[in-house]
Order: structure tokens, then C-alpha cells, then sequence
């Protein structure tokens, strides 16, 4: 699960930066693979109620929405972060790894709350963080990934996205 701010904070280079890293990793997604992307400002939006199947056209289309996405209004980041992280859509056979890719600039006011969130609704899923931009919340960004039992990546310019991001793919993979 391709979890995305595009919220205020976003806006400019920001944006930019999210959407080059999830086009990259929608792509890399293996037929057997399922996936879903969820955006969020004020609320949240899922591209499918549930995970699907990356099959040509799902990635696809997955690209052509990640490719509008737009940066605006408010960081309300528990309601989406708690369905990213629900686990009433779990895989049926228990045979994969379920793992959230959480790309934000990391302005939150709410740092303990969240990381409660990420203890209590976490289970067996793992939780990386990419942090985008030039002065992301490295100290949230960090912390999110430890207690995801994932990794944090920093985006801090557009021509920072190829390294930061193999050495991520490697670590999911």
C-alpha cells in the first residue's frame, strides 16, 4: 500500500518528488503482486477499496493518476495512515509480506499520536517511510520506520531519486 501526502506542505518540488518514486515502484510491482495507493490533505482518497492485482492495466492506470496528482490543503494524516494499515484485507494465504510505503514531507504536529497508531495498528505489516523534500521531519520520518520495523528513505532533491530509491526497492524485495 502506496501511501501519499498531497497535502499544502507538498506543493511545488514537493509533489514532484512523490510522484517520481511511486511511479517508479508501481512499475517495478511483479504480476503477483497486489497494490493500492491511498492520497491524503484533509481526508483521504483510495484508488481501489482494496488491494488489486498489478496487472498491466492496473499499473497503467495507477500511473495516469499518479501523474495528476496535485498538492493542497490541510496534513490530516491519522485517517488515512489507519487505513493504509488496516488488516481486514490481508493476504489469504498469509504468503506475502504486507507493507506500506508512507512518502510525506513529514509535517505533523501529532508526533506521539501517530507512532501509538503505528505500534497498536501495525501487526505483521512494515512500514517505510520516504521523506520528500529539502528539510522533511527527519526525526518522524525515522522513528515511523522503526517502529514499522521498515526503513526511511530521504528525497531531498530531484536528482537524489535513483540511489535512495534501489536501496529501498533491495530492502522491500
Amino acid at each position: 500500500v502506496f501511501l501519499v501526502d498531497v497535502s499544502g506542505s507538498m506543493g511545488g518540488t514537493s509533489i514532484r518528488q512523490a510522484r517520481e518514486p511511486l511511479e517508479m515502484a508501481v512499475k517495478r510491482l511483479k504480476p503477483e503482486d497486489r497494490f493500492n495507493i491511498i492520497t491524503f490533505s484533509n481526508g483521504f482518497d483510495m484508488f481501489h477499496t482494496a488491494p488489486v492485482q498489478a496487472t498491466p492495466g492496473a499499473i497503467a492506470d495507477a500511473v495516469r493518476r499518479i501523474r495528476k496528482l496535485e498538492a493542497d490543503g490541510g496534513t490530516e494524516m491519522a485517517p488515512a495512515l489507519a487505513r493504509a494499515l488496516e488488516s481486514g484485507y490481508e493476504t489469504e494465504d498469509g504468503a506475502r509480506v504486507r507493507q506500506v510505503i508512507f512518502i510525506t514531507d513529514g509535517a505533523v504536529g501529532n508526533e506521539a499520536a501517530l507512532f501509538r497508531q503505528i505500534r497498536q495498528q501495525l501487526g505483521n505489516q512494515r512500514l517505510f517511510t520516504v521523506g520528500i523534500g529539502s528539510a522533511p521531519n527527519r526525526h518522524f520520518m525515522r522513528e515511523a520506520a522503526r517502529w514499522g520495523r521498515g526503513t526511511y528513505t530521504a528525497i531531498q532533491s530531484p536528482s537524489d531519486v535513483d540511489g535512495p530509491l534501489k536501496t529501498l526497492f533491495s530492502a522491500m524485495e
